[in-house]
């Protein structure tokens, strides 16, 4: 069935279904690879060419793409015009930590337009992050009035969020226990709000635009201030579970004698590998990625190298564990992970390769996020974008000021 094609036995209007279909379709494949030519479109839709002029030409009209002139190519006949993403569309992504609230504007594209960062002395309550959300964005409204249009708000929590309505059931670093955050963020800003785990944002902004384009089984790995999370995409599509709350990666139990973590148990994960002991260890305060990967790879000193080595071990426990389970092509380290990963690179390089169980090991690679800093904010956007990209002709008409 082509992508045009529809269920037998649609009635009523099964027109106006198909071409909503196929304006999804088609601002979906230019809104992911950035831009493809008229004549690609045709040939990924299988429709004929004046259906797919027609369909661009609506999408144009409601300002979501952009055509311009091709280049000249060898080929005979005249060269196709190129359909890309218009800049007019954004989404705004949030993403609140325990020292920081960002607050980015992302285009279509998976293009990161600006941030503002808002540091903190003390983790934020959901009111004081909604309070602070609010407030940069009341500061970007008059210039996003005049030059954009907002699909939404994608919010990338650190913690378990429900699915269906963006509660947070627990963001434990941040000390919030059933906040309706979404919710509170939609009251306060008076724009749709979606919020989601930001280790499930990372994977699928990684997925879509960044290193694991072309791979359909990835996990991605996430460490930051609030700890270590997980998000996967299996046979190109998120792997979720029933509520969401697939993907606790740093809850997976790396050292039975360890010390006791916040969910309860012991030795998990994120309490054996923490960006605060690199920082300690480095004499670094809160850094970027780039500054603390520098500091562990040029330090001589031997605690260092020490700590690194632990840090990675147990990290190899974890990744063991989900190479076994899950049988990945990829696994893409974010955060301060790549950092650890940059200054002993050779020691994650064949882990398991010996193993009984090698031929897992095999196909498997891990590799820096591609997306770096911009990657959470990627995706949050992607989560403002999901109703726009599903049914692009819901989006108003632009009107003359």
């Amino acid at each position: 069935m082509s992508l045009a094609e529809h269920p037998a036995g649609t009635r009523g209007n099964s027109n106006d279904h198909v071409r909503r279909h196929n304006l999804s379709t088609i601002l979906g494949l230019v809104h992911r690879t950035r831009g493809l030519s008229r004549s690609q479109l045709t040939q990924a839709m299988g429709l004929n060419r004046s259906t797919i002029a027609a369909l661009v030409s609506e999408l144009v009209e409601h300002d979501l793409v952009r055509e311009e002139s091709a280049e000249s190519t060898n080929q005979v006949g005249r060269p196709s015009p190129m359909v890309r993403p218009s800049s007019t569309p954004v989404g705004i992504a949030v993403n609140p930590e325990i020292d920081a609230i960002t607050v980015g504007v992302v285009g279509l594209g998976g293009k990161v337009l600006r941030t503002e960062r808002h540091q903190l002395a003390s983790p934020p309550t959901a009111s004081d992050a909604v309070r602070v959300t609010a407030e940069i964005l009341e500061r970007l409204r008059p210039e996003l009035t005049l030059e954009h249009r907002i699909a939404g708000v994608g919010v990338a929590v650190p913690g378990l969020v429900r699915e269906t309505d963006g509660l947070v059931r627990l963001a434990p670093h941040l000390g919030w226990r059933g906040a309706p955050f979404a919710e509170m963020l939609q009251q306060a800003t008076g724009l749709p709000v979606w919020a989601a785990n930001d280790a499930h944002l990372g994977a699928l902004a990684e997925s879509s635009f960044g290193s694991g384009r072309s791979v359909s089984d990835l996990i991605y790995v996430n460490g930051g201030a609030s700890g270590i999370g997980g998000g996967i995409i299996t046979g190109g599509v998120p792997l979720l579970g029933t509520a969401g709350y697939a993907g606790e990666l740093g809850h997976t139990m790396v050292n039975p004698t360890g010390i006791a973590c916040h969910c309860g148990a012991f030795g998990c994960l994120e309490t054996e590998v923490r960006r605060d002991r690199l920082l300690e260890v480095t004499g670094l305060s809160s850094q970027s990625v780039g500054r603390l990967a520098a500091a562990l790879a040029s330090s001589t000193d031997p605690r260092v190298a020490a700590e690194v080595t632990r840090q990675l071990d147990m990290l190899i426990v974890a990744l063991r564990n989900v190479v076994n389970l899950l049988n990945p092509k990829l696994i893409v380290l974010g955060g301060f992970l790549a950092a650890l990963q940059s200054a002993q690179p050779e020691r994650l390089q064949d882990f398991g390769r010996n193993s009984a169980l090698a031929a897992s090991f095999d196909c498997v690679q891990i590799i820096h996020s591609e997306l770096a800093d911009d990657l959470l904010m990627i995706g949050a956007g992607e989560l403002a974008f999901e109703s726009l990209l599903a049914d692009p002709a819901g989006f108003p008409l632009r009107t003359a000021p």
